[in-house]
């Protein structure tokens, strides 16, 4: 089965042919570690998540990369108002970053680099640039990426800048320090006691934004004479102008381009608008998971193809949930039982819906499907140990390539009961199970009762005494 990819750059959809026979190389451009991550970091994190899954199940041997900006202005802008050191600022925000991607059952990439810890790679592709003429310094010591040496600038994005964009380069480039107004930074040099800079052979300073990303894929891939790697990957407002100017200085420092596929995510919308820090509805993730399960969140926002704009709202929230729930409860009719294979057409479907440019949405339709079929065939008492077996081998490859339904039945129908509460429904559970040892029933009923009127349901299982509650 073949992957299908729609490129951004060539606007269609088109087999995945990878570099190299049986591999494929991703890089996704990570976080700014200056603030607590928003939904529109899940959203990225979790599209090109399941980007990776699902080329490991078709069998390729993943590399994938996401990078950690951890040198920028707004963390320069963070530490001067905290008085924090940059090091313990952008630890906390990784630390943070990679709990709650954990938390949205997002694996770790195999490469995590950081701009800080790149600076080798970023002022050799810098050099290289000097030296063919493709940059230059100007009077104040920052380094420029010329524009005008690449002639194939724009071929990303396709992007016509705007009166507004133009007037606004037109006013840096009047300012002495830029030769075209769409010249980028490559080198800032140190600008005051409150910067932050490295000492390099360049001069005192620090690497611009753009540069980062191409150094740190030229460092950590190694492709062939046309591309460093096979998919790149970001969400939408990354294209212009940071996946174009990445494209321009590998191409110009290195003689070929830097990714053979180009793959972007949309936006998120709260209340029909983008998302935005400037806006002041940016829904930060952690107050997503004090409220929400990380797995229900992650299952909510595969719901809708990675391409399109998701639309974050309460009721679909809600209506995510219940239809989770159904796979759940089927879990819990399942066990205790073992996983067998996965049936052949269940899994022939659901890989096809996700080798199709991860179609996700038609993938869980898959699941529903099998889910509803598995339910009938319980309920008319035609479910025999092959088929539950092959069921729970369903559930278990649904897990591997969507990372859903992989948590315990009984434990996912405990969600949101406060801990004072656990603990006291625990208690009684151990109580009674006390009593049944001593052979005392009546005592073991009463307390059965008592949790039933607390709306708590027992199952007893050979795996012990389950609940959930209703």
């Amino acid at each position: 089965m073949q992957m299908q990819i729609f490129d951004s750059v060539r606007k269609k959809k088109l087999p995945f042919e990878p570099i190299r026979e049986g591999e494929a190389t991703l890089y996704v451009c990570g976080p700014t570690v200056y603030d607590d991550a928003h939904l529109g970091h899940a959203r990225s994190a979790l599209s090109f998540d399941l980007l990776a899954r699902t080329l490991q199940a078709l069998g390729y041997r993943v590399t994938y990369a996401r990078n950690f900006t951890d040198i920028d202005d707004k963390i320069i802008k963070k530490i001067n108002e905290t008085g924090k050191s940059l090091r313990e600022l952008t630890d906390y925000y990784i630390a943070r970053y990679l709990e709650e991607m954990e938390a949205l059952g997002v694996r770790r990439p195999d490469i995590e680099p950081k701009a800080t810890e790149t600076l080798d790679a970023i002022e050799a592709m810098i050099t290289r640039l000097l030296e063919s003429g493709c940059a230059y310094r100007t009077e104040s010591g920052d380094i420029y990426f010329d524009t005008s040496k690449d002639p194939l600038y724009g071929s990303i994005s396709h992007r016509v800048q705007s009166e507004e964009e133009t007037q606004s380069r037109l006013c840096e480039l009047k300012s002495g320090e830029k030769r075209h107004p769409k010249d980028f930074a490559l080198w800032k040099a140190c600008a005051g006691e409150e910067d932050v800079c490295f000492d390099a052979p360049l001069g005192s300073g620090r690497p611009g934004w753009h540069i980062e990303c191409s150094a740190m894929i030229e460092k950590h891939f190694c492709g062939n004479d046309r591309y460093t790697i096979d998919i790149h990957g970001g969400g939408a407002d990354l294209l212009f102008p940071h996946h174009e100017n990445e494209a321009a200085q590998t191409r110009c420092a290195t003689g070929h381009e830097i990714a053979k596929y180009w793959m972007h995510n949309g936006f998120v919308q709260i209340a029909g608008e983008k998302m935005s820090k400037s806006l002041g509805n940016s829904f930060f993730l952690k107050d997503a998971l004090a409220l929400y399960p990380g797995e229900l969140l992650r299952f909510y926002l595969i719901g809708v193809h990675y391409r399109n704009d998701f639309n974050f709202s309460e009721e679909d929230l809600a209506a995510a949930k219940k239809r989770l729930d159904r796979l759940y409860r089927l879990k819990q009719r399942l066990l205790p039982g073992k996983a067998g294979e996965a049936d052949a057409a269940f899994r022939e479907a659901l890989l096809a819906a996700m080798a199709d440019d991860l179609n996700s949405s038609r993938a869980l339709a898959v699941v529903d499907e099998m889910i509803t079929v598995a339910n009938e065939a319980l309920d008319e008492g035609r479910a025999d140990k092959a088929l539950r077996r092959a069921w729970l081998g369903n559930l278990a490859l649904v897990d591997t390539v969507l990372g859903v339904g992989g948590s315990d039945p009984y434990a996912w129908f405990q969600h949101g009961i406060a801990p004072e509460e656990k603990e006291r429904i625990e208690a009684l559970i151990a109580q009674r199970n006390e009593a049944k040892k001593a052979k005392d029933f009546a005592r073991a009923d009463a307390i059965r009762d008592e949790l039933k009127t607390l709306g708590v349901a027992l199952m007893d299982t050979p795996e012990g005494t389950k609940w959930e509650k209703l």
